[in-house]
């Protein structure tokens, strides 16, 4: 209930819907626009994406209601930026399936002789370093997570005030080499067996988090930014002749299917890679190559510089987006909470501090127009949503510790076991193509509108579904293991084969689509087109509190109450999905007119980061 007291506090303030406004040109205007030669679009993002917006008539609300809706066409040059993505995830999942060996599980020691690798002749050898425990490992690992998804808030206001998104993102990935060749420094086989591995591994996860916050805060943006439409338009179908709803949402849904399908191939390829050069090499070869991935990147980004969009630094619209909450809430306080949350719930709580509402006595801060205050609240709505998130991202963190050390209990046959996690990003690589292709082209055949809030809260099952196999995996482990309740100290597995962690991993993977990659989705189509990286950090800042959620289950995270860990959060992703659903279903029956919303010419940015308005366009 902690994510529902938290999320009441932001929805107060985002009570009504946004009105749709007629756009920002008339029809005659922009085409105007468009033959207009005398504009570098490279330089204006606005009159890009009115461009884009002007093929095709705009729909009306019975054509909203009737038309079939068809996507748009992907720009190449996305799938540039989805292959950076692909390198860094490659180092940040291939580094974090290693630290649970590394930190957990003893340095091996073959007839007196310290190891630096797992590889025993003997056994199925378990590789080590650190030996401190699993409390230790899911400690670390937890911390590592909550770090690398609280970082994003302080790239993203690197990003939108002052360096701008591409800009941040070569810093990001300065910082994440350097923290990689720390982890190098940690696993070199003197360090390991001085004993003194512990510093620079720490500081190495320290350093690669802040690079992946930075980077995470900023790359989907940019990558939803190479595709310029930002309006439904009726269009004839090239094939059938048939009158459609371009609809840019789908578009941008699927960029990110496709984005988040180059996250898990990065993900697949590092873990697979790295756990069995961690076990027949060595730890430090094992770090050595996500560093040599991270070097692709800054080449390909640098050669495609001119062929993307790139927003410029916007100056400090976040400190006037507060300054304006804070004017809407003025006089609406009250005693009475009950009263408080009615006047924060009312018809004119964004009315009223519009500029053309306050006329002269507008303060001097505020220079944006009314646009941008819809654009503010609709932003804040999808804050709103973000706030149950935490319960979800308690069932996928299962995967990055406890469940790989679970593995370590069961029957392997000769096969490591953090490469069982394999198995969460082979679904995903699977089922994307199948998802874009057949089941949402098929909902839409139906006219079934499978809209974000309804995707999200579907993927709050999934993962419970996913944490119940998982609780009834581990009863069987301790049923059926020769230690028992004991099976982490056990020198024998369990008869159980560890391929039965099929289930909960393909489980989450199946989840992720619905609420991971919608929740990218709708950061990027809700917040103001100045601020998407602060709200897309939101997002991810929601994976750092549930981390922090998640230290609370450290005590769980042994024998012999594993069994009660997998069940309480399945229970709470159960619940969580069923509260997100009812709190959030007014947003769902808005999804349209908080898309339809007219665009804003407030810009924010001057050489002082101060916010100024950007002059309007005419033929």
């Amino acid at each position: 209930m902690a994510a529902n007291s938290a999320s009441n506090a932001v929805d107060m303030a985002l009570s009504h819907e946004p009105k749709v406004v007629t756009p920002l040109y008339e029809v005659g205007e922009k085409q105007a626009l468009a033959r207009s030669n005398t504009t570098d679009s490279h330089h204006d993002p606005t009159l890009v994406e009115f461009e884009a917006d002007l093929e095709g008539e705009e729909p009306t609300a019975e054509e909203l209601k009737t038309l079939r809706r068809v996507s748009g066409k992907i720009p190449w040059v996305a799938f540039t930026i989805a292959f950076v993505e692909l390198c860094e995830r490659f180092g940040y999942y291939g580094c974090q399936v290693l630290y649970t060996n590394f930190i957990q599980q003893d340095l091996p020691v073959i007839d007196g002789v310290p190891q630096t690798t797992g590889r025993d002749p003997r056994s199925e050898g378990q590789p080590g370093a650190l030996g401190m425990g699993q409390r230790a490992s899911f400690g670390i690992g937890q911390f590592n997570s909550f770090w690398s998804y609280t970082t994003p808030i302080i790239g993203a206001i690197i990003a939108d005030e002052y360096l701008g998104r591409f800009n941040t993102i070569f810093i990001a990935i300065a910082f994440s080499i350097i923290g990689h060749i720390l982890l190098i420094i940690s696993a070199i086989p003197a360090v390991l067996t001085s004993g003194k591995a512990i510093a620079p591994f720490i500081l190495g996860v320290i350093t690669l988090g802040f690079g992946t916050g930075a980077f995470k805060a900023n790359i989907s943006p940019l990558i939803a930014e190479q595709y310029h439409q930002t309006k439904p338009r009726v269009i004839k179908d090239p094939k059938t002749g048939e009158r459609v709803i371009s609809d840019p949402n789908i578009t941008l849904s699927r960029i990110f299917l496709y984005f988040y399908m180059f996250i898990n191939i990065g993900s697949l390829t590092g873990q697979l890679s790295m756990v069995y050069v961690e076990k027949y090499v060595g730890f430090w070869c094992a770090y050595l190559l996500p560093t040599i991935m991270f070097c692709c990147c800054p080449v390909v980004l640098w050669f495609c510089r001119n062929k993307y969009h790139r927003s410029p630094p916007t100056g400090s619209v976040l400190i006037r987006a507060v300054k304006l909450l804070g004017l809407a809430m003025k006089g609406k306080w009250s005693v009475n909470p009950i009263q408080t949350r009615k006047n924060f719930k009312g018809e004119r709580f964004w009315e009223d501090v519009k500029p053309s509402h306050l006329g002269a006595n507008k303060p001097s801060w505020m220079q944006f127009d009314d646009a941008w205050v819809d654009q503010v609240a609709r932003g804040l709505r999808a804050c709103s949503c973000f706030t149950w998130i935490p319960l979800y991202w308690l069932s996928y963190n299962q995967m990055n510790n406890n469940l790989t050390s679970q593995a370590a209990t069961m029957t392997r046959n000769g096969v490591p076991n953090d490469v069982i996690t394999n198995l969460n990003p082979i679904s995903l690589v699977i089922f994307i193509p199948i998802v874009d292709k057949f089941l949402y082209p098929a909902l839409r055949k139906a006219n079934i509108k499978f809209t974000p809030i309804k995707r999200i809260a579907f993927g709050f099952v999934l993962a419970s579904f996913a944490m119940v196999s998982a609780a009834v995996i581990q009863h069987y482990i301790y049923a059926e293991g020769p230690c028992g309740t004991a099976m982490n100290s056990c020198d024998d597995p369990a008869p159980i084969n560890v391929w039965t962690q099929s289930v909960p991993y393909v489980l989450v993977g199946f989840s992720e689509i619905f609420t991971s990659i919608t929740g990218l989705e709708f950061a990027f189509t809700k917040a103001p087109k100045n601020m998407r990286s602060l709200v897309t950090s939101y997002w991810h800042f929601m994976s750092a509190f549930s981390n922090a959620l998640g230290q609370a289950f450290v005590s769980l995270s042994e024998d012999p109450l594993l069994v009660w860990n997998y069940t309480a959060v399945a229970i709470l992703a159960f619940v969580g999905g069923i509260l997100f659903w009812f709190h959030q279903r007014k947003t769902d029956a808005q999804e349209d007119s908080l898309n339809m919303l007219a665009d804003s010419k407030y810009v924010g940015r001057d050489k002082n980061h101060s916010a100024v308005e950007e002059p309007a366009h005419h033929a």
